[in-house]
């Protein structure tokens, strides 16, 4: 009836795709912390792959709705060899189910004593996470991801935690876009508590380090994991001020730099860099670590985060003084960019 009709005017509104607890559910429950998650992650997505498609007008999402017969689902939004973006994905899975073995170690080494009932651990996930790898080697790769996890002990007890951060990586340094990206992500920190931004800077600088290259991954940002304090409520809207902050901390940025000139060589460096990108997410970005031990996930959206291209030279060092010199010794040496 006229309802439907309504329900499916407002889906194409607003999101990329139909949530996968379907609307009518979510509505019911619009009240309850997991419903409203998952319209955010969904409403983060279609914000920016909006922005995205504005931006390169003349490339086409490839939108997937995936089911997982253990339980719950996604939707994969992907925009490959486009004119401005190499490769660039948006993410939103929501899933539920019993976490495997290996899971539930990974998250014991992090602190959290998870009792098993029969050695059964009930959880459900969900989360937006997004990898954005640009064509032109002046505008800088970007990765986002936010999610909230809940696991049922054996005592029926509910664990419950947020995590997530969001964080820059650029071929060639402009202080200017490092500044911009880092004080936007402050505000978003400073709405709810002025110690968040310099523990969550730090956290993230810690966090994307490539130990056998003694590298970050990036310039950084914010990162933070297992948040489940002062209250539910509270790590809520704070997350909700991350995931506003992402299409204004990084559209500007590829705005200002998608139509800069660029020299072979500038684009064999940013090759280079994206091979260290790899080497990261591969051997210890924790995100893909659980996706790959989580029985029945859906392997291309977890590597959506890889690009489509990326080089390894053997023995490959840029001379001193160098533009490419420069960046290295910021990701050797990560810098404070907003005080």
């Amino acid at each position: 009836g006229a309802g439907a009709v309504a329900e499916e005017k407002e889906l194409r509104q607003r999101f990329m795709a139909p949530p996968v607890s379907g609307l009518r559910e979510l509505r019911r429950r619009r009240r309850e912390l997991r419903s409203r998650m998952e319209l955010l992650i969904m409403e983060t997505q279609a914000e920016m792959c909006r922005a995205l498609a504005d931006l390169d007008p003349g490339a086409s999402f490839a939108i997937d709705s995936w089911e997982r017969k253990e339980g719950g689902g996604g939707i994969s939004c992907v925009l490959q060899d486009g004119e401005v973006f190499e490769k660039a994905g948006v993410n939103v899975s929501v899933v539920s189910g019993l976490l495997s073995e290996e899971a539930a170690r990974q998250m014991r080494s992090r602190g959290k004593s998870l009792k098993a009932k029969d050695g059964k651990l009930p959880f459900c996930a969900m989360g937006v996470s997004s990898v954005i790898h640009p064509k032109n080697p002046h505008v800088p790769t970007m990765h986002f991801n936010y999610r909230y996890f809940e696991i049922e002990e054996a005592d029926g007890t509910k664990q419950w935690w947020f995590g997530g951060g969001t964080d820059l990586t650029p071929t060639y340094l402009n202080e200017e876009d490092a500044i911009h990206f880092h004080k936007t992500l402050k505000e978003a920190c400073d709405k709810h508590d002025l110690k968040l931004y310099p523990k969550y800077k730090k956290w993230c600088d810690d966090y994307f380090y490539i130990k056998h290259r003694g590298e970050r991954r990036g310039i950084g940002g914010i990162f933070f994991d297992d948040m489940n304090s002062p209250s539910k409520e509270e790590v809520f809207q704070f997350v909700k001020s991350c995931a506003k902050a992402v299409v204004p901390c990084y559209i500007p940025i590829v705005k200002k730099h998608c139509h800069d000139s660029f020299t072979p060589e500038e684009k064999l460096w940013q090759q280079l860099r994206r091979g260290r990108y790899v080497e990261f997410n591969l051997l210890y970005d924790r995100g893909t670590k659980f996706g790959l031990l989580t029985p029945g996930s859906r392997i291309e959206s977890i590597l959506m985060s890889l690009p489509l291209t990326a080089r390894w030279e053997y023995m490959h060092n840029p001379p001193e003084s160098s533009k490419e010199a420069e960046i290295l010794e910021v990701l050797r040496n990560p810098k404070d960019w907003v005080h």
